[in-house]
């Protein structure tokens, strides 16, 4: 199996890092920074994941990035693929839906790297 790299990041820090999938969770996957008692919790914290995962439709886009993962894998290139998924702030959709794709691509036998870019930062004011 191939190498994977994920890359986490919030698209309001800086512009995408280069991929060959990006996947964009800022407008179908309800932002846990709405709600006040999860704003300042990032994705190492059970109740953001929870929240995350509980979303409809998350589950089935692990299962999908995965399946496009693979295809990229089983093209005639040699070299890690590299994913990048991004939020608005990057400390809670992104990183907890990396976890989850890096746990499902483990699972099937690849090699993963996790990065995330923005999770450290300061809780985006907006």
């Amino acid at each position: 199996m191939a190498a994977v790299e994920i890359v986490s990041f919030g698209y309001l820090h800086d512009a995408p890092p280069a991929a060959h999938l990006t996947i964009d969770l800022r407008h179908h996957f309800r932002d846990p920074h709405v709600s006040p008692e999860l704003r300042c919790m990032t994705a190492d914290d059970a109740p953001v994941r929870a929240a995350v995962m509980g979303t409809p439709g998350i589950a089935a886009l692990v299962e999908a990035t995965a399946t496009a993962v693979t295809a990229f894998a089983a093209g005639p290139s040699a070299g890690a693929v590299t994913v990048a998924d991004g939020c608005a702030g990057g400390r809670h959709r992104a990183p907890t839906f990396a976890r989850a794709l890096a746990d499902r691509l483990t699972a099937a036998g690849h090699t993963v790297t996790v990065h995330h870019r923005d999770l450290a930062k300061d809780v985006v004011q907006r």
